[in-house]
């Protein structure tokens, strides 16, 4: 019988990933799992004893991880942390962000002009920093945690929405300038996933609808979704890694729905 060659894909190497807004919610769960897999991750959060917690939970776990302070709208806090870490960023995941709920007409502006320096104008500032080292190195993956609301719009969220939209602009941007390198960006776009973030707008959502906490779970948050369930964070790192990965290294500018069927009706 003839034997073929087989292709063989190398073992994925060890990254450096650098997390934003990983003190918590989404962030923090991205950083375990991934320090789970053998990354050095970088955990910043604008409070250092959040990110500090998270990273002595990893290394409790046995994995490598550092804490940094940063705060996302500061030209002086991003260049300072990435003076800081300990390795050279091959891996950038965007994810830092905040939810206000109000009708735009009472929506506080310097609120709604704050969440998007924080979830567009930041991502932009941190993305910007890091590419030049990513271009020498030969190697860069840029991850953006979007929403559901990248993609659709709900009722007094009016700056999340618009923060979230316009990280899919500037991925196909950033898709275009470094496509002559072996960088891409992306932007996963996940429906709810249980944080605190989370917990706070069903409070919210439940005092400016007038209704229960547990309607607004099953009728405004899960209600659109076919599947009816929350999403995990092993779900968002495992599509990380992916991304991560040489298989991946033509995927760029996309958005990736983690929606449970949302769009597709």
């Amino acid at each position: 019988m003839p034997r073929f060659p087989m292709s063989a894909t190398p073992p994925s190497p060890s990254r450096c990933i650098l997390i934003t807004g990983a003190g918590s919610g989404i962030g923090a769960g991205i950083a375990a799992e991934l320090a789970r897999a053998g990354h050095f991750v970088v955990v910043t959060d604008v409070s250092l004893d959040a990110a500090r917690t998270v990273a002595d939970g990893i290394l409790a776990d046995a994995g490598q991880a550092q804490a940094l302070a940063l705060d996302v709208t500061s030209d002086h806090s991003v260049e300072a942390a990435l003076a800081a870490v300990a390795r050279p960023v091959d891996v950038l995941v965007n994810n830092a962000g905040l939810q206000h709920v109000a009708p735009l007409e009472e929506f506080p502006m310097e609120k709604w002009d704050f969440l998007v320096q924080v979830m567009l104008v930041g991502v932009a500032r941190l993305t910007r920093a890091v590419l030049p080292g990513m271009r020498e190195r030969g190697y860069g993956r840029i991850v953006n945690i979007g929403s559901i609301h990248s993609l659709v719009a709900s009722p007094f969220k009016s700056a999340y929405v618009a923060a979230k939209h316009g990280l899919l602009g500037l991925s196909k941007v950033v898709a275009l300038e470094t496509a002559g390198t072996d960088i891409t960006i992306n932007t996963i776009c996940p429906t709810y996933v249980k944080t605190p973030l989370v917990d706070k707008q069903i409070a919210d959502q439940a005092r400016t609808r007038g209704i229960p906490e547990s309607q607004v779970v099953s009728e405004v948050m899960l209600k659109p979704m076919p599947k009816g369930v929350f999403i995990g964070f092993d779900e968002l790192a495992g599509i990380t890694a992916f991304l991560m990965s040489a298989h991946a290294r033509n995927i760029t500018g996309h958005t990736i729905d983690v929606d449970g069927g949302w769009t597709v009706q």
